[in-house]
């Protein structure tokens, strides 16, 4: 007796709707996800406008996740696009821990491959919420090998975004976050960089995967029998706008000029690594510095992160009588990287800080911040790892932290809010001392020490998140750093001013500071956040397929 047409109804529904695990697929889709997420790093500096390459670069990755079958194989294609992003992008923390902080090379290949498998957990889980929100093939298909695999809708467009942007922001928060090559940094130079300054750089990511996922809807109609206009159009046509608003928003001035503007010094003193901490080391860097301040005056001069690494109470009387008569004579304001610490009623110190200090003229009084956002393994130990940081060669390596809302230091009536190296890739962090301070800085500035990470991408990389900085909050930042890369950075994310990398040098300019709140500034990633999570649990609603006039449909798109 012939099948009756409801038992092959339920036999497509069921086909459509179950997932039958990643063993289904080869395993060269995850080798190809795994390429991709390399080829990916190319996105991100140096390349030169690597945001074009990467709309194209996850409009793939979104095409190959329609290639899954359940959650499961959708997440393990996402962790393996992950992995080759992150253990391409970020392999130069195998030069700090080995040869800086000589730690053998197989440990610290395995530290280096270990830590990017824990990252890659997050675009994993991006994916596989996406699979759980982002509904079935809408339609039977003959061919059963196909059956179960999902056809790109704008549910499921909305999913990816929402679900790409949750990922990245966990990876930026979670164990005090590692936000290191978000999709967002990319397009600095890229169509969306214009999103910025509303939506940071999260919201950037996230609208970067929504209109990936629409192209990849646009060509998917395009191709599909019979081809209907309004399915091909429609998505292109929101992806078109998308790229045409970000590049237009980039002409909008959020924040508008404040004081007068102050001429700066920014120095770069190429102190090699190994010998930053060496006694001699130590000694050639109080004359170089005490050289590059006091060779003429500016409103503002800045030294990289611990220029000077000890304490303000160990300097040598000479060296702080020096600078304290040049700050005076030559009406200079100086803010000096190095150590601060409590001293205790025994006379001993304590609670160890990475600082930055500033001499004021004509003021005895010494300003201090104390960075907040602490490096893990490299400035703070997280419980239960103090034997992994033995195995390396690394000076004060638990440190205590800073207020994460400090006072500004002022040069004449321009207040300047500070934050050291890695500080400056939490841009929310930023957005928070500016919203909350009783007077929000007008110019920002970064003070690091990269040399740990020698000649390698990690510098040029840097330097594209300071540049998403200014285009989140609308101000000027300065970076000033050891090595490479020092470099000014208009409040529209240009580079008007930088140093060649490994050089002495310094650099003059004139900064213009500015006042005001973007967006950004007044909501932080709250309102990405909420517009995913909104959309998440929609999807999860939403999710179930549904049989209706003799063939099976997901429920509305």
């Amino acid at each position: 007796m012939a099948e009756s047409i409801t038992s092959r109804l339920r036999h497509y529904a069921a086909a459509s709707t179950t997932t039958t695990g990643p063993g289904a697929i080869s395993r060269w889709h995850y080798v190809a996800a795994l390429a991709l997420g390399a080829l990916n790093t190319l996105s991100f500096a140096p390349t030169p406008h690597g945001g074009w390459l990467e709309i194209g670069i996850i409009a793939v990755l979104y095409a190959w996740l329609m290639r899954t079958r359940g959650w499961a194989s959708a997440a393990l294609t996402g962790g393996a696009f992950g992995f080759g992003n992150l253990v391409t992008g970020v392999w130069w923390l195998y030069v700090s821990m080995h040869h800086y902080g000589e730690m053998p090379a197989p440990l610290a290949g395995a530290a280096l491959v270990l830590f990017s498998l824990y990252l890659a957990l997050y675009p994993a889980f991006s994916a596989g919420l996406w699979s759980l929100c982002a509904g079935r093939a809408s339609q039977v298909v003959q061919d059963t090998r196909e059956a179960g695999r999902y056809l790109p809708t704008w549910r499921g467009a909305l999913a990816f975004a929402s679900a790409w942007a949750i990922g990245e922001w966990l990876r930026g928060t979670v164990f005090t976050g590692f936000p290191w090559l978000a999709s967002g940094y990319a397009q600095v130079e890229g169509p969306l960089a214009g999103f910025s300054a509303i939506v940071g750089v999260y919201g950037v990511g996230w609208l970067l995967a929504l209109t990936c996922a629409l192209i990849v809807q646009s060509v998917a109609a395009a191709f599909a029998i019979p081809r209907r206009r309004a399915a091909i159009a429609g998505p292109a046509l929101v992806a078109l706008a998308t790229l045409g608003v970000g590049a237009l928003l980039s002409h909008v001035a959020w924040t508008r000029p404040g004081n007068a503007p102050v001429t700066v010094r920014l120095l770069q003193g190429n102190v090699k690594q190994e010998m930053k901490f060496d006694e001699a080391g130590v000694r050639d860097a109080l004359d170089l510095y005490e050289r590059m301040i006091t060779s003429h005056g500016a409103d503002l001069i800045v030294t990289p992160e611990t220029a000077i690494p000890m304490l303000p109470q160990q300097f040598p009387e000479t060296f702080a009588n020096t600078l304290r008569r040049f700050a005076d004579n030559t009406g200079s304001s100086l803010l000096i990287g190095a150590f601060g610490a409590s001293i205790g009623p025994d006379g001993r110190y304590t609670d160890e800080t990475n600082s930055f200090f500033g001499v004021t003229p004509g003021s005895r009084q010494l300003y201090r911040y104390d960075k907040h956002h602490l490096v893990p393994f490299g400035e703070f130990v997280p419980l239960g790892f103090h034997w992994f940081v033995q195995l390396m060669n690394i000076p004060l390596g638990d440190l205590a932290r800073g207020k994460p809302v400090q006072h500004p230091f002022f040069v004449r009536d321009q207040p300047v809010d500070v934050d050291i190296c890695y500080e400056d890739i939490f841009g929310e962090e930023i957005a928070r001392r500016l919203r909350e301070a009783a007077v929000p800085a007008g110019i920002l500035v970064n003070a690091s020490n990269l040399a740990w990470f020698g000649d390698t991408i990690a510098l040029d990389q840097h330097l594209q998140m300071a540049r998403m900085r200014t285009l989140e909050t609308g101000r000027p930042m300065l970076a000033a750093t050891n090595t490479g890369t020092t470099a000014v950075i208009d409040a529209k994310g240009r580079v008007s001013a930088q140093l060649p990398a490994f050089t002495t040098g310094q650099i003059e300019a004139r900064v213009q500071g500015m006042t005001g709140r973007t967006p950004y500034i007044t909501l932080g990633n709250n309102l990405v956040l909420a517009v995913s999570f909104v959309l998440i649990a929609v999807g999860f609603v939403y999710r179930s397929g549904r049989v209706r006039s003799g063939h099976v449909r997901a429920e509305p798109q």
